[in-house]
């Protein structure tokens, strides 16, 4: 049996990460080699400290200098603008690909790489950002700012459990990035826990929240998607991490604000 040697460098790994999810150009600083980006999922939390910091910032900030509810747009379109909008892209072609495709395979997987949007994509984000913005709006700045903070690397830690759980549904020809994650070792497996989970350590600890909910629902809302995707697809696709990304995300926010909405429950 061949054994794969994994020759990349740790800091090309990261590197890789910080190009393929997101839009600043660290291209032009250094590009590392083609096989680093079969590793990008294995520091996608990490990327997150950064996208998520920025969001926080922007949100924190904006609410000394501008209305609570144009900070809280500004925040949402930093991270769309450092994104590209990766993981909303994922979100409409995951909602167009599951809404139109009914249960043949092959047809949500063709719906899921075609570039244009349809009804379902389109519903699927507007109701999605309407509750972000709604659920974010409803925390106080210094408590939505810290939830952003440890909930956009806790979602990546937690979407990166579809690798894990289920092969790709693709060919790496077919793939629209042309790349396939490799699976995840152990040794990744351990530092993707401490890139996601070391932020929302922090916030639990500093907010006091019941630190059940906000762990064992998002948990819950990934081994759901987890069904339906295996039912559907017996495999899982570039798409349907960014859009469990994302609302294992929502699902966190959604967590807090109840929390602190109503405290006694």
């Amino acid at each position: 049996m061949e054994v794969h040697i994994d020759q990349t460098k740790w800091y090309q790994r990261i590197w890789a990460a910080f190009i393929f999810f997101t839009r600043l150009p660290f291209w032009r600083v250094y590009q590392p080699p083609k096989e680093c980006y079969k590793t990008v999922v294995e520091h996608w939390p990490l990327t997150g400290w950064l996208t998520g910091g920025a969001m926080a910032a922007t949100l924190w900030f904006g609410a000394m200098l501008v209305p609570y509810p144009i900070a809280v747009i500004a925040a949402i379109l930093v991270r769309l603008l450092l994104m590209g909008a990766l993981h909303e892209d994922g979100l409409a072609d995951f909602m167009d690909g599951f809404g139109g495709g009914g249960t043949d395979r092959q047809r949500i997987l063709d719906i899921m790489k075609d570039s244009r949007i349809g009804t379902y994509g389109v519903l699927g984000l507007i109701v999605y950002e309407m509750l972000l913005f709604t659920t974010l709006f409803s925390l106080p700045p210094q408590m939505a700012a810290l939830a952003i903070l440890a909930a956009d690397p806790y979602s990546k830690m937690v979407a990166s459990q579809l690798i894990i759980m289920m092969p790709y549904a693709r060919s790496e020809e077919d793939a629209k990035s042309k790349t396939v994650y490799r699976k995840i070792q152990p040794s990744a497996g351990v530092s993707l826990a401490i890139q996601g989970m070391l932020p929302m350590v922090g916030f639990l600890y500093l907010t006091g929240l019941s630190w059940q909910y906000i762990i064992f629902l998002p948990g819950l809302v990934l081994y759901f998607l987890y069904l339906f995707i295996w039912h559907r697809l017996r495999g899982y696709t570039g798409d349907c991490c960014g859009a469990v990304c994302l609302l294992v995300e929502l699902t966190v926010y959604l967590v807090v604000a109840c929390l602190v909405t109503h405290p006694g429950a």
